[in-house]
């Protein structure tokens, strides 16, 4: 796949100061998800001081907060679209995780780009 283009999810929401995933955060992650059909998707490139201990692995927490901000990011975004408008438009969306259990099956490399998938398989009330 080509990597996408065009406006990031958290590129449009307004006042998005997260660590992970917010454009107006100077120091964080700056995590970008975009729709890619019905799966929002984000490449994030690691750097060196985000290593484990070991200095080839990501740290776990980063890998937490990458899953964390592209999951939120996607119901947000999905939340949009079930109303028909652009992300950060008003009134504003907001979502925030109420859980997160995080399986690491190996280490993850940090000399190359993390991929990540989401997609909304249910919304209920205020849950997506």
């Amino acid at each position: 796949m080509e990597w996408m283009t065009g406006e990031a999810f958290q590129d449009e929401m307004l006042g998005n100061y997260c660590w992970g995933c917010g454009a107006d955060n100077p120091t964080g992650l700056h995590l970008k998800s975009y729709w890619d059909g019905e799966v929002a998707v984000a490449r994030w490139i690691p750097g060196r001081e985000f290593a484990a201990g070991p200095q080839y692995f990501l740290n776990g927490g980063i890998i937490a907060t990458l899953l964390d901000c592209h999951g939120v990011c996607t119901a947000i975004a999905n939340a949009y679209q079930r109303e028909q408008r652009g992300v950060g438009t008003e009134p504003e969306i907001w979502y925030a995780t109420a859980s997160l259990a995080v399986e690491y099956l190996r280490p993850t490399p940090i000399d190359a780009a993390v991929h990540l998938n989401a997609q909304v398989v249910a919304n209920e009330d205020r849950m997506t």
